[in-house]
């Protein structure tokens, strides 16, 4: 989002896009109700509202450790004791794929249960919380301190890292989706669009140092560990790499009953 939170592309992209921020799933349903035209949309969206065009080269995406993303499990025997598994409510996606990893190489008599993203109350209804986002990176800062807190030792899963060892394929996490009528209406040219947002990704690219300098005053997270985040964990590229793990999440999804069928990607 550089260029439409900083200048000189703020004013000139706020002619063309009025922004407003709200989570992931959320995103997911303004679209499909249609009182927006253009979000950055969990994957698995597209797998219930086929008619959604997804703007080509950018992603949220890993291609390891996503650090963002983790199971942490209370169960001693770990993940094949887990018998519930608490769900982050803020992203779709991250509990599509827990469930397949669960059904196709944990334990797949594990029962699911979404939650707000909230560690200790999630652990008291599951032997697992799944924690994305900011909560995520939080809750492995306070690790240490925690069992030293409470005395509990947890196990703490990088869901990145676990999806590529278990099948190789790249991790995607969100890209994002149009409605085409919604570009229709506004009169705007499609080539435009995804201009405007494979620039605005690439002049953020440009300015990491300065994301974490902002990041910093916000997130209780060491600027290392920011930086490591922008420039290890997350790819920004909806590459061929990103394109073949989607197939494998939609294939596998619909596999274990997560998604109701696996779509036909549209490019914008």
């Amino acid at each position: 989002m550089w260029d439409f939170e900083h200048e000189p592309g703020k004013s000139r992209l706020a002619e063309r896009y009025s922004i407003h921020q709200t989570t992931p799933a959320a995103c997911a349903d303004e679209l499909v109700q249609g009182t927006a035209d253009i979000g950055l949309v969990p994957v698995a969206t597209c797998a219930f509202a086929p008619s959604l065009a997804v703007v080509p080269g950018c992603a949220i995406a890993s291609l390891g450790d996503i650090r963002s993303i983790i199971l942490v499990v209370k169960h001693a025997d770990g993940v094949k004791g887990v018998r519930k598994v608490a769900l982050d409510t803020s992203s779709r996606t991250s509990a599509v794929y827990t469930r397949i990893l669960f059904h196709k190489y944990w334990n797949a008599e594990a029962e699911f249960v979404s939650h707000a993203p909230d560690l200790e109350a999630m652990l008291n209804v599951a032997d697992a919380a799944l924690l994305i986002g900011d909560p995520a990176l939080l809750a492995l800062e306070d690790r240490a301190a925690r069992e030293e807190r409470t005395g509990n030792k947890l196990i703490y899963l990088d869901l990145g890292h676990e999806w590529r060892a278990l099948t190789g394929a790249a991790w995607v996490s969100a890209f994002w989706a149009v409605r085409p009528e919604g570009l229709h209406d506004a009169a705007v040219n499609a080539d435009a669009v995804s201009h405007d947002f494979q620039q605005s990704r690439d002049n953020g690219l440009a300015h990491v140092d300065d994301l974490v300098a902002e990041w910093s005053t916000h997130l209780a997270v060491p600027a290392e560990t920011i930086h490591t985040y922008l420039t290890h964990n997350i790819h920004y590229h909806l590459d061929d790499a990103c394109l073949e793990g989607l197939q494998l999440f939609y294939r596998y999804g619909t596999e274990c009953g997560a998604l109701p069928a696996v779509p036909a990607l549209t490019l914008l």
